[in-house]
């Protein structure tokens, strides 16, 4: 597949809190971060996310009496799944990776910090209305095609995929560049709304 001035790598979430033996750790986290190195080094654009929770957020499971990690609740938007306490502002938890190649980033774009909604996509809170602004950045720049790249495939990288198509872009997740957390079946069922949303899947090799 051949590069064009249009195209920026999105780099989800690569935080350390989402590592092996992080707070929130995604199996084989860490994986993504060679690939991605790789792929910021070629791509002409690159733009990063950050989760970036007050203390006591909504999504957190200890925020709810008697609740557990991993069960859900109801918010003033729909269910929302309720985490462990997770990157939360200025906690080392929260700092992007260690090794994560970062110089050429043009954007870092953090989210999940209103204090009652979550957010998975780099474009639209999980209330589905409040927006991050990346949409309008990327238009303003002419950024038309999106190589997903970070953690976790089944939520925010797939939360952000399917935004991305809803605002026209072009969208193909680098497979050996994300990694999932699969909560029951997550991981299958992202990858299946991913396709047919139209999202594409590549492997970082197969970019020229």
């Amino acid at each position: 597949m051949k590069l064009t001035e249009h195209d920026v790598l999105l780099v989800i979430d690569v935080q350390n809190d989402f590592l092996p033996g992080g707070a929130l750790a995604v199996p084989e986290g860490d994986a993504v971060i060679a690939p991605i190195n790789r792929l910021a080094a070629r791509l002409p654009h690159v733009i990063l996310t950050q989760d970036w929770h007050p203390s006591g957020h909504a999504s957190f499971h200890a925020s709810h009496a008697d609740k557990s990690p991993y069960e859900t609740t109801l918010l003033h938007y729909g269910e929302q799944v309720l985490w462990p306490e997770h990157c939360v502002q200025g906690t080392h938890g929260a700092a992007l990776a260690e090794g994560l190649e970062t110089d050429r980033a043009e954007l870092v774009i953090r989210k999940g910090y209103h204090p009652g909604i979550d957010s998975y996509s780099a474009f639209l809170e999980a209330d589905g209305r409040t927006r991050t602004g990346l949409a309008g950045y990327l238009a303003e720049r002419g950024l038309t095609r999106l190589f997903l790249a970070g953690l976790a495939t089944d939520f925010c990288v797939l939360w952000s995929a399917l935004d991305a198509r809803e605002a026209g872009l072009e969208v193909v997740v680098v497979e050996d560049a994300v990694r999932g957390i699969d909560l029951d079946g997550s991981l299958a069922r992202a990858w299946d709304a991913m396709e047919r949303a139209g999202v594409g899947r590549i492997d970082s090799a197969a970019l020229a």
